[in-house]
């Protein structure tokens, strides 16, 4: 039951730092994200990339990894980044951000296809999403957004996940479709991991503070 379970709660642990921080961005919250992108591309390095190649054809699973990578580039096109921490709600927005509600679900649908009973990603996902989320409820907390279309958001978002995941597990995918559609998270999961690992920031200036959270991130990741 983990792996249905630990996403919709990062979704929810998400949602009690926004509203314990006060809709304000934090230094911790940018420690968490250094941490959980190293986590997760780590993890992915670790179980997920393995797996696939020792399944697919070598120069078929980088096609599909481009492809992942691809993806997700067309998807930040809508969402402007949220998938890594860069969320764009103005405070008097009134209009319900669909284009981002929908490339938020279609991420978080697809990053649940990896978790299975017997691996790890879904730990991966589970520290990838608390940080997003928690940036997702500060903007959403902001906004002008009834409640009722706040929680509705929120609830979907938690929900895409495990269904993905449901999906995988329930839907008797051959083989070679399985590993395929995990190789394009794994684009995927690339893109994101290294965009929030490697993006400028702070004049491109040394932070060990940065430093030891993506140290801690790679260092569990190979030990769990």
């Amino acid at each position: 039951m983990n792996k249905f379970l630990l996403p919709i709660i990062a979704v929810i642990l998400g949602v009690v730092i926004a509203t314990i921080s006060k809709n304000k961005k934090t230094w911790n919250t940018k420690l968490l994200l250094s941490f959980s992108g190293a986590f997760l591309l780590a993890l992915t390095l670790f179980e997920l990339l393995p797996e696939v190649y020792n399944h697919l054809d070598t120069k078929l699973t980088g096609l599909f990894i481009m492809c992942g990578i691809l993806l997700q580039i067309v998807l930040e096109l809508f969402s402007k980044g949220a998938e890594h921490g860069h969320v764009h709600i103005h405070k008097n927005e009134a209009n319900f951000p669909w284009l981002l509600f929908i490339s938020l679900c279609i991420h978080s649908f697809l990053e649940g296809f990896p978790i299975h009973e017997h691996n790890d990603m879904v730990y991966g996902v589970l520290i990838h999403k608390i940080p997003i989320a928690t940036l997702i409820s500060m903007f959403l907390f902001q906004s002008k957004f009834s409640k009722a279309q706040i929680i509705a958001f929120l609830v979907v978002f938690a929900a895409m996940t495990p269904f993905g995941t449901l999906i995988s597990n329930t839907a008797n995918l051959s083989v070679n479709l399985a590993h395929s559609i995990n190789a394009i998270v794994i684009g995927i999961f690339f893109h994101i991991s290294t965009t929030i690992l490697f993006e400028s920031g702070e004049g491109h200036k040394f932070n060990l503070s940065k430093f030891v959270a993506i140290i801690l991130g790679v260092g569990i990741a190979y030990f769990i």
